[in-house]
Protein backbone atom coordinates (compact mmCIF):
# COMPACT_ATOMS: atom_id res chain seq x y z
CA UNK A 1 0.00 0.00 0.00
CA UNK A 2 1.40 3.47 -1.06
CA UNK A 3 2.22 5.80 2.05
CA UNK A 4 1.14 9.01 0.25
CA UNK A 5 2.33 10.97 3.47
CA UNK A 6 5.97 10.60 2.53
CA UNK A 7 5.34 11.54 -1.17
CA UNK A 8 6.35 14.83 -1.04
CA UNK A 9 7.08 17.14 -4.17
CA UNK A 10 11.24 17.38 -2.86
CA UNK A 11 11.37 13.47 -3.45
CA UNK A 12 9.56 13.16 -6.82
CA UNK A 13 12.08 16.37 -7.69
CA UNK A 14 14.86 13.94 -6.44
CA UNK A 15 13.79 11.08 -8.20
CA UNK A 16 13.02 12.43 -11.55
CA UNK A 17 15.99 14.34 -11.69
CA UNK A 18 18.49 13.00 -14.26
CA UNK A 19 22.26 13.05 -13.26
CA UNK A 20 24.07 14.81 -15.92
CA UNK A 21 28.00 14.24 -15.10
CA UNK A 22 28.54 16.32 -18.45
CA UNK A 23 26.88 19.51 -16.10
CA UNK A 24 29.95 19.16 -13.75
CA UNK A 25 32.69 18.99 -16.47
CA UNK A 26 30.97 22.61 -18.39
CA UNK A 27 31.01 24.46 -14.62
CA UNK A 28 34.54 23.56 -13.76
CA UNK A 29 35.83 24.32 -17.77
CA UNK A 30 33.18 27.81 -16.80
CA UNK A 31 35.12 27.90 -13.66
CA UNK A 32 38.53 28.15 -14.84
CA UNK A 33 37.97 30.54 -17.82
CA UNK A 34 36.78 33.36 -15.05
CA UNK A 35 39.09 32.37 -12.02
CA UNK A 36 42.51 32.79 -14.22
CA UNK A 37 41.83 36.72 -15.32
CA UNK A 38 40.05 36.88 -11.92
CA UNK A 39 43.17 35.64 -9.95
CA UNK A 40 45.13 38.28 -12.29
CA UNK A 41 43.08 40.84 -10.85
CA UNK A 42 43.02 40.11 -7.75
CA UNK A 43 47.21 39.02 -7.73
CA UNK A 44 47.57 42.63 -9.32
CA UNK A 45 45.78 44.58 -6.56
CA UNK A 46 46.22 42.73 -3.28
CA UNK A 47 49.25 43.49 -1.25
CA UNK A 48 51.58 40.36 -1.33
CA UNK A 49 52.73 38.50 2.10
CA UNK A 50 55.62 37.71 0.27
CA UNK A 51 55.31 33.88 2.07
CA UNK A 52 57.33 31.48 1.18
CA UNK A 53 56.75 29.52 -1.82
CA UNK A 54 54.07 32.26 -2.82
CA UNK A 55 51.91 30.20 -0.93
CA UNK A 56 49.83 33.72 -0.20
CA UNK A 57 48.60 33.43 -3.56
CA UNK A 58 48.45 29.43 -3.91
CA UNK A 59 45.59 30.15 -1.46
CA UNK A 60 44.15 32.90 -3.13
CA UNK A 61 43.63 31.24 -6.62
CA UNK A 62 42.56 27.90 -4.45
CA UNK A 63 39.76 30.77 -3.02
CA UNK A 64 38.28 32.09 -5.88
CA UNK A 65 38.26 28.73 -7.77
CA UNK A 66 36.08 27.36 -4.24
CA UNK A 67 34.21 30.31 -4.52
CA UNK A 68 33.69 30.78 -8.04
CA UNK A 69 33.26 26.93 -8.24
CA UNK A 70 30.22 27.25 -5.47
CA UNK A 71 28.29 30.21 -7.42
CA UNK A 72 28.46 28.75 -10.44
CA UNK A 73 26.54 25.23 -8.93
CA UNK A 74 23.98 27.45 -7.23
CA UNK A 75 23.39 28.95 -10.99
CA UNK A 76 23.65 25.89 -12.74
CA UNK A 77 20.49 25.67 -15.07
CA UNK A 78 20.51 29.37 -15.77
CA UNK A 79 24.05 28.91 -16.60
CA UNK A 80 23.92 26.07 -18.55
CA UNK A 81 20.90 27.10 -20.41
CA UNK A 82 23.02 31.12 -21.66
CA UNK A 83 26.07 28.82 -22.58
CA UNK A 84 23.97 26.86 -24.92
CA UNK A 85 22.69 30.09 -25.85
CA UNK A 86 25.71 31.41 -26.42
CA UNK A 87 27.05 28.45 -28.11
CA UNK A 88 24.75 28.28 -31.07
CA UNK A 89 25.24 32.46 -31.66
CA UNK A 90 28.35 31.27 -31.97
CA UNK A 91 27.88 28.79 -34.19
CA UNK A 92 25.72 30.60 -36.16
CA UNK A 93 28.75 33.61 -36.23
CA UNK A 94 31.07 31.45 -37.58
CA UNK A 95 29.07 30.08 -40.39
CA UNK A 96 28.11 33.18 -41.20
CA UNK A 97 31.91 34.49 -41.52
CA UNK A 98 30.77 37.12 -38.66
CA UNK A 99 32.18 36.95 -34.63
CA UNK A 100 32.24 33.04 -33.78
CA UNK A 101 34.47 30.12 -32.09
CA UNK A 102 37.56 31.27 -33.58
CA UNK A 103 37.17 35.28 -32.85
CA UNK A 104 36.26 34.11 -28.94
CA UNK A 105 39.76 31.98 -28.14
CA UNK A 106 41.65 35.01 -30.46
CA UNK A 107 40.19 37.43 -28.08
CA UNK A 108 40.19 35.21 -24.48
CA UNK A 109 44.16 34.88 -25.25
CA UNK A 110 44.90 38.09 -26.14
CA UNK A 111 43.36 39.35 -22.67
CA UNK A 112 45.14 36.64 -21.02
CA UNK A 113 48.66 37.65 -22.30
CA UNK A 114 48.70 41.19 -21.71
CA UNK A 115 46.26 41.05 -18.45
CA UNK A 116 49.29 39.44 -17.47
CA UNK A 117 52.11 41.65 -17.51
CA UNK A 118 49.51 44.90 -17.09
CA UNK A 119 49.60 46.72 -13.84
CA UNK A 120 45.68 47.28 -13.95
CA UNK A 121 44.04 44.32 -15.70
CA UNK A 122 41.32 44.78 -15.18
CA UNK A 123 41.23 47.72 -17.60
CA UNK A 124 41.87 44.74 -20.12
CA UNK A 125 38.86 43.15 -19.52
CA UNK A 126 36.82 46.48 -19.70
CA UNK A 127 38.19 47.34 -23.14
CA UNK A 128 37.08 44.05 -24.76
CA UNK A 129 33.63 44.99 -23.38
CA UNK A 130 33.81 48.48 -24.58
CA UNK A 131 30.97 48.42 -27.62
CA UNK A 132 32.18 48.93 -31.49
CA UNK A 133 29.35 50.13 -33.59
CA UNK A 134 27.81 47.99 -36.23
CA UNK A 135 31.08 45.77 -35.68
CA UNK A 136 29.53 42.42 -37.54
CA UNK A 137 28.39 44.65 -40.54
CA UNK A 138 32.03 46.47 -39.76
CA UNK A 139 33.61 42.89 -40.19
CA UNK A 140 31.45 41.68 -42.88
CA UNK A 141 32.59 45.15 -44.97
CA UNK A 142 36.42 44.68 -44.89
CA UNK A 143 36.52 42.41 -47.96
CA UNK A 144 40.10 42.06 -48.19
CA UNK A 145 40.41 38.45 -49.72
CA UNK A 146 38.00 40.50 -52.94
CA UNK A 147 40.02 40.41 -55.74
CA UNK A 148 39.19 44.29 -56.78
CA UNK A 149 40.58 45.26 -52.94
CA UNK A 150 44.08 43.50 -53.73
CA UNK A 151 43.89 44.87 -57.15
CA UNK A 152 43.47 48.49 -56.26
CA UNK A 153 45.85 47.81 -53.44
CA UNK A 154 48.61 46.62 -55.72
CA UNK A 155 48.31 49.58 -57.81
CA UNK A 156 48.53 51.73 -55.39
CA UNK A 157 51.79 49.91 -54.43
CA UNK A 158 53.13 50.25 -58.03
CA UNK A 159 52.25 53.44 -58.17
CA UNK A 160 53.53 55.14 -54.82
CA UNK A 161 56.74 54.78 -53.41
CA UNK A 162 57.72 51.77 -55.93
CA UNK A 163 61.24 52.84 -55.86
CA UNK A 164 62.14 53.21 -52.19
CA UNK A 165 65.24 51.16 -51.76
CA UNK A 166 67.20 49.92 -48.80
CA UNK A 167 64.39 49.25 -46.29
CA UNK A 168 63.43 45.88 -46.94
CA UNK A 169 62.79 45.54 -43.55
CA UNK A 170 59.86 48.05 -43.56
CA UNK A 171 58.77 46.84 -47.19
CA UNK A 172 55.33 46.12 -45.93
CA UNK A 173 54.34 49.37 -44.15
CA UNK A 174 56.02 51.36 -47.24
CA UNK A 175 53.37 49.53 -49.50
CA UNK A 176 50.68 50.12 -47.00
CA UNK A 177 51.73 54.11 -46.79
CA UNK A 178 51.74 53.75 -50.19
CA UNK A 179 47.92 52.62 -49.86
CA UNK A 180 47.22 55.61 -47.61
CA UNK A 181 48.22 57.89 -50.09
CA UNK A 182 46.53 56.76 -52.77
CA UNK A 183 42.79 56.67 -50.90
CA UNK A 184 43.53 59.79 -48.87
CA UNK A 185 44.66 61.58 -51.86
CA UNK A 186 41.60 61.15 -53.30
CA UNK A 187 38.62 60.39 -50.65
CA UNK A 188 35.62 62.73 -51.37
CA UNK A 189 33.59 63.06 -47.65
CA UNK A 190 29.70 62.32 -48.76
CA UNK A 191 27.41 61.98 -45.27
CA UNK A 192 25.03 58.53 -44.73
CA UNK A 193 21.38 59.08 -44.92
CA UNK A 194 19.51 61.31 -41.80
CA UNK A 195 18.12 58.15 -40.92
CA UNK A 196 20.97 55.73 -39.91
CA UNK A 197 24.32 54.97 -40.81
CA UNK A 198 25.05 53.36 -44.01
CA UNK A 199 27.73 50.38 -44.05
CA UNK A 200 29.17 50.85 -47.56
CA UNK A 201 31.89 47.62 -48.59
CA UNK A 202 35.33 48.00 -49.30
CA UNK A 203 34.28 46.94 -52.98
CA UNK A 204 31.50 49.38 -52.77
CA UNK A 205 33.90 52.35 -52.05
CA UNK A 206 36.37 51.63 -54.52
CA UNK A 207 33.80 52.57 -57.48
CA UNK A 208 34.27 56.59 -56.54
CA UNK A 209 36.34 56.30 -53.35
CA UNK A 210 33.73 58.63 -51.56
CA UNK A 211 31.62 58.20 -48.42
CA UNK A 212 32.13 59.25 -44.28
CA UNK A 213 34.17 58.03 -41.75
CA UNK A 214 33.43 54.01 -41.57
CA UNK A 215 33.82 53.91 -45.28
CA UNK A 216 37.09 55.41 -45.36
CA UNK A 217 37.78 53.19 -42.14
CA UNK A 218 36.31 49.88 -43.92
CA UNK A 219 38.13 50.64 -47.62
CA UNK A 220 41.76 51.18 -45.74
CA UNK A 221 41.61 48.61 -43.41
CA UNK A 222 40.87 45.84 -45.91
CA UNK A 223 43.56 47.31 -48.71
CA UNK A 224 46.13 47.38 -45.99
CA UNK A 225 45.42 43.70 -44.92
CA UNK A 226 44.84 42.37 -48.21
CA UNK A 227 48.79 43.40 -48.57
CA UNK A 228 50.14 42.08 -45.60
CA UNK A 229 49.51 45.34 -43.12
CA UNK A 230 48.05 44.93 -39.84
CA UNK A 231 44.98 47.26 -39.30
CA UNK A 232 42.52 48.49 -36.51
CA UNK A 233 39.90 50.76 -36.48
CA UNK A 234 39.43 53.22 -33.70
CA UNK A 235 36.40 54.21 -32.36
CA UNK A 236 35.57 57.66 -30.89
CA UNK A 237 32.68 59.71 -29.92
CA UNK A 238 31.03 60.29 -33.42
CA UNK A 239 34.00 58.89 -35.53
CA UNK A 240 35.68 56.27 -36.48
CA UNK A 241 39.31 55.64 -38.10
CA UNK A 242 41.89 53.23 -39.23
CA UNK A 243 45.10 52.94 -37.88
CA UNK A 244 48.55 50.34 -38.57
CA UNK A 245 50.68 48.45 -36.76
CA UNK A 246 53.72 49.54 -36.80
CA UNK A 247 55.76 47.56 -34.18
CA UNK A 248 57.70 49.17 -31.29
CA UNK A 249 59.39 52.06 -30.42
CA UNK A 250 62.64 51.13 -32.99
CA UNK A 251 60.51 50.91 -35.54
CA UNK A 252 58.65 54.01 -34.63
CA UNK A 253 61.72 55.71 -35.39
CA UNK A 254 62.51 53.70 -38.29
CA UNK A 255 58.84 55.19 -39.61
CA UNK A 256 59.29 57.99 -38.36
CA UNK A 257 62.72 58.79 -40.66
CA UNK A 258 60.55 57.34 -43.79
CA UNK A 259 57.44 59.86 -43.48
CA UNK A 260 59.82 62.82 -42.61
CA UNK A 261 62.81 62.15 -45.14
CA UNK A 262 61.38 59.82 -48.07
CA UNK A 263 57.95 59.41 -47.96
CA UNK A 264 56.01 62.62 -46.93
CA UNK A 265 58.90 64.97 -46.72
CA UNK A 266 56.43 68.37 -47.56
CA UNK A 267 53.11 67.53 -45.76
CA UNK A 268 54.80 65.80 -42.15
CA UNK A 269 57.79 68.81 -42.68
CA UNK A 270 57.94 70.41 -38.72
CA UNK A 271 55.03 68.31 -37.75
CA UNK A 272 54.98 65.39 -34.98
CA UNK A 273 53.52 61.42 -35.52
CA UNK A 274 50.58 61.14 -33.80
CA UNK A 275 49.87 57.17 -32.48
CA UNK A 276 48.79 55.00 -29.79
CA UNK A 277 50.33 52.35 -27.53
CA UNK A 278 48.53 49.53 -26.82
CA UNK A 279 48.39 47.30 -23.73
CA UNK A 280 51.16 44.86 -25.67
CA UNK A 281 53.66 47.81 -25.76
CA UNK A 282 52.85 47.69 -29.27
CA UNK A 283 52.61 51.18 -31.75
CA UNK A 284 49.72 52.02 -33.94
CA UNK A 285 50.01 54.94 -36.56
CA UNK A 286 47.02 57.35 -37.27
CA UNK A 287 45.37 56.46 -40.83
CA UNK A 288 42.41 59.02 -40.67
CA UNK A 289 40.91 60.67 -44.23
CA UNK A 290 41.74 64.19 -42.52
CA UNK A 291 45.54 62.97 -41.74
CA UNK A 292 47.63 64.15 -44.94
CA UNK A 293 50.59 61.59 -44.10
CA UNK A 294 50.90 58.54 -41.60
CA UNK A 295 50.51 60.07 -38.15
CA UNK A 296 48.32 63.00 -39.06
CA UNK A 297 46.84 64.92 -35.91
CA UNK A 298 43.62 62.86 -34.31
CA UNK A 299 40.68 64.46 -34.84
CA UNK A 300 39.48 62.93 -31.83
CA UNK A 301 41.79 61.49 -28.86
CA UNK A 302 39.44 59.31 -26.37
CA UNK A 303 39.01 56.15 -27.05
CA UNK A 304 35.66 54.40 -27.30
CA UNK A 305 36.69 51.10 -28.55
CA UNK A 306 38.94 49.10 -31.20
CA UNK A 307 38.15 46.22 -33.61
CA UNK A 308 41.75 44.67 -34.65
CA UNK A 309 41.98 42.79 -37.28
CA UNK A 310 44.84 39.88 -37.33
Amino acid sequence: MINFKNITFQNIKQKLQVRKPWDEVIIFVLNILISIPTFLIAHQNLVELNWPLNIDRILLFIFIIVAIQLLLRLLRTIIIICILVYLLVLLYGTLSGNYGFESVYEDYDSMIYTMSDNPYPQDIIISKLLPFPNKSEILKAIQYKNPKVRNFAVMAVNKNFKNIKGYSDYRTIIQCFAVFKEINSRWNYVSDPKDGDYIAAATESLNYLSGDCDDHSILMAACVRAIGGTPRLIHTKGHIYPEILIGNMNDLEAVNFLIKNKLFEKESYGKQLHYHIDERDQIWLNLDYTAKYPGGPFMSEEILGALTLN
